[in-house]
C-alpha cells in the first residue's frame, strides 16, 4: 500500500496509530472528514491478518461514515477505529488505554460500539474518555433502530422496483443473523416475507428457523438462492466478481458495511445485471442516527423521524441514478458530496481539488 497516496485519494484528514506495551495495544483511528461536525464512528476489535488489512478497513469504514452522516443529514463527520486483537485477549486495561487515546483527541473523534465491543466494554472505555456514546443505551442500543432503517430502505427499493409497498409473498435471503440481521428478520416475517437465512453460527440459524419458519442454507449457498431480495448483514466485501454471477435477487438491501468489494467495478456489474443496489451507508444509517441522538439527549420521536427519512433518501438516490445513468453508489456520493460542499462553503473551508 502507498500510504500517503491512498490517504490522499480517499480524502482523509488524519490517521492516528495508537500503540503501547503495558498493556499491549495496537489501534488505528481514521478521521475522514469533519466538514459537517466532529468525526463519529464506532470501534471494531478484530484479529486482522496484518496491519495493512486493519488500515484498509479503517479507511473504508471511516469514509463510509462521512457519507452515512451526510446522507442522513446528521451534523457529524466520518471516522472509525479498529483495535488489532483477538477478542479472547481483550482486557479492561487494553480498553482503558484505548479510551485514553480517544480522550487525547478532545472531541475531534467520538466513538461507540462495533464488532467485538460490548456495552460493558463501552462503559470501560468511558472511564477514560467522555467522547464515547452508548454508555447508558437509553434507546436500547443501535441494533433495533439500524434494522428498522434497513427494513424501511428495503421497502423503498420494492416501491421503486415494483411500484408497490406490499412485501407479503416476497422471498428474502438474509446473510448474517446478529443483532441487526435477526431484528430485520422479525420485521420481514411480520410483513409476510418468506425467509431464507445463513450464518456461521448453527445456534443463530436454529433460533431464526424456530421463531420465523425460515429456511436455513449453508453460508456459501446464500448468494445463489432464488429470491427477490438479498440482505447482506454480516461482513463487507461480499459483493464481488465471484458472488455477483450467483445472485438471483433483483434487489440488494442489507445492513453490512462496505458490501461492494470494488465500488466502481462491482457497482457497475450490478447495474449490468439489473440488480437495484441500496448503498450500505444510506440504508444502515439507523446506527449513527441512534448514537447521535443519544449524544445530544435522546428523544425517541425525533430519532424515529430521522430513521424514517431513510426511505425518502433512497427513493431520491434511485431517481438520481436513473436520470443520470449512474450507479446508485455514485448517486449517493453525489448527494453526500453536495451537502459536505455546502458545509465547507458556509465555514469558508478550502475545497480539496
Amino acid at each position: 500500500m502507498q500510504l500517503f497516496e491512498t490517504v490522499r485519494e480517499m480524502g482523509h484528514e488524519q490517521i492516528l496509530y495508537c500503540h503501547g506495551k503495558n498493556p499491549d495495544i495496537r489501534a488505528i483511528i481514521a478521521i475522514h472528514d469533519t466538514s459537517l461536525g466532529p468525526a463519529m464512528g464506532a470501534t471494531r476489535l478484530y484479529p486482522y491478518v496484518n496491519e495493512e488489512a486493519a488500515l484498509r478497513d479503517a479507511l473504508r469504514l471511516s469514509r463510509g461514515m462521512t457519507y452515512k452522516a451526510a446522507c442522513a443529514n446528521i451534523p457529524a463527520g466520518g471516522g472509525k477505529a479498529v483495535i488489532i486483537a483477538n477478542p479472547a485477549d481483550k482486557t479492561d486495561e487494553m480498553l482503558r488505554a484505548y479510551g485514553h487515546f480517544v480522550e487525547s483527541l478532545k472531541g475531534r473523534f467520538i466513538t461507540g460500539q462495533d464488532m467485538n465491543i460490548t456495552p460493558d466494554d463501552v462503559r470501560t472505555i468511558y472511564q477514560e474518555t467522555k467522547y464515547v456514546v452508548g454508555v447508558e443505551e437509553k434507546s436500547g442500543g443501535p441494533a433495533p433502530i439500524t434494522a428498522l432503517g434497513v427494513f424501511l430502505g428495503l421497502k423503498a427499493a420494492v416501491k421503486f422496483r415494483w411500484q408497490t409497498e406490499r412485501l407479503d409473498g416476497l422471498k428474502v435471503a438474509v446473510q448474517g443473523l446478529g443483532n441487526v440481521g435477526s431484528n430485520l428478520c422479525r420485521h420481514l416475517h411480520e410483513h409476510g416475507v418468506e425467509l431464507i437465512v445463513a450464518d456461521v453460527s448453527p445456534e443463530k440459524t436454529a433460533e431464526i428457523k424456530q421463531r420465523f419458519g425460515a429456511t436455513v442454507v449453508e453460508p456459501d449457498e446464500i448468494y445463489s438462492q432464488a429470491v427477490d431480495i438479498f440482505a447482506p448483514c454480516a461482513m463487507g466485501g461480499i459483493i464481488n466478481s465471484q458472488t455477483i454471477p450467483q445472485i438471483q435477487a433483483k434487489i440488494i438491501a442489507g445492513a453490512a458495511n462496505n458490501q461492494l468489494e470494488n465500488e466502481r467495478l462491482h457497482g457497475q456489474r450490478l447495474v449490468e445485471k439489473g440488480i437495484l443496489y441500496c448503498p450500505d451507508y444510506v440504508i444502515n444509517a439507523g446506527g449513527i442516527i441512534n448514537v447521535y441522538n443519544e449524544m445530544i439527549g435522546y428523544e425517541e420521536d425525533k430519532a424515529f423521524k430521522q430513521v424514517n427519512n431513510i426511505y425518502d433518501t433512497l427513493l431520491a438516490i434511485f431517481n438520481i441514478a436513473k436520470q443520470q445513468s449512474i450507479t446508485t453508489n455514485d448517486a449517493s456520493k453525489r448527494l453526500a458530496d453536495e451537502r459536505i460542499m455546502k458545509a465547507r462553503i458556509s465555514k469558508k473551508q478550502p475545497v480539496a481539488a
